[in-house]
């Protein structure tokens, strides 16, 4: 058994490791996890007491088979049940991610499988990200930043890179949401913000802030 603390600093390791490729320094897990580097060095000498990862000074810390495996589960059952909040409750996907956070630590394996199974096995979130199979396996496509495209080009909205509910809220309003499909018009040389034309509806103006955050599945 696991506390709460040590599971979400897997997560959190495993997000950092699986972003840069490499071994992550006790700075940027401070970082994400919004406390000192001191209290880090402590976690991570607890995690890998327990065979959780491997630390080496000046190298940083990777995760162990292990540790993979537990991130994996967690980030499995968040989604879960982002996606029953999501589609069975009527949240919306501003809501769900806090709650998830909460439900993420329940330990019943029983549990997820039958969720999984109720759900018909999704295989992404309401924020399109992929959600990891019993196996640990991820079905991941290949997605484009929205600033990525040229003028021309087409795309439907497929996943985000921000998930901070302030941001959601403001692609709701934009009706920049998944499933709909954008074609880039224009791009201003100033600030490189975009002029898009969403699926059914009008040119409206987004900020590249905008653009680096929402993700793309090319169709043309």
């Amino acid at each position: 058994m696991y506390s709460f603390t040590e599971e979400n600093y897997i997560k959190a390791i495993y997000k950092l490791q699986e972003k840069s490729g490499i071994s992550v320094n006790t700075n940027a897990i401070a970082e994400i996890m919004q406390t000192k580097a001191a209290s880090v060095t402590d976690m991570i000498k607890k995690l890998s007491e327990k065979k959780l990862l491997s630390y080496a000074k000046y190298k940083g810390v990777e995760l162990t088979e292990t540790g993979r495996k537990m991130a994996l589960e967690m980030i499995r059952k968040h989604r879960l049940w982002e996606t029953f909040l999501y589609d069975k409750l009527n949240f919306s996907w501003d809501e769900v991610h806090d709650i998830a956070e909460q439900l993420e630590h329940i330990k019943s394996t029983k549990l997820i499988d039958c969720l999984d199974e109720f759900l018909g096995f999704p295989e992404n979130d309401p924020h399109g990200d992929p959600i990891p199979g019993k196996n640990g396996l991820i079905q991941r496509i290949e997605l484009y930043k929205v600033s990525e495209l040229g003028i021309g080009e087409f795309g439907v909205i497929s996943g985000v890179v921000n998930h901070s509910s302030l941001f959601l809220q403001h692609l709701e309003k934009n009706q920049l949401v998944l499933g709909k499909g954008i074609e880039i018009v224009s791009k201003s040389d100033f600030d490189q913000s975009l002029r898009i034309k969403i699926e059914g509806g009008i040119p409206i103006m987004i900020s590249n802030e905008v653009a680096r955050n929402v993700l793309l599945k090319k169709s043309r």
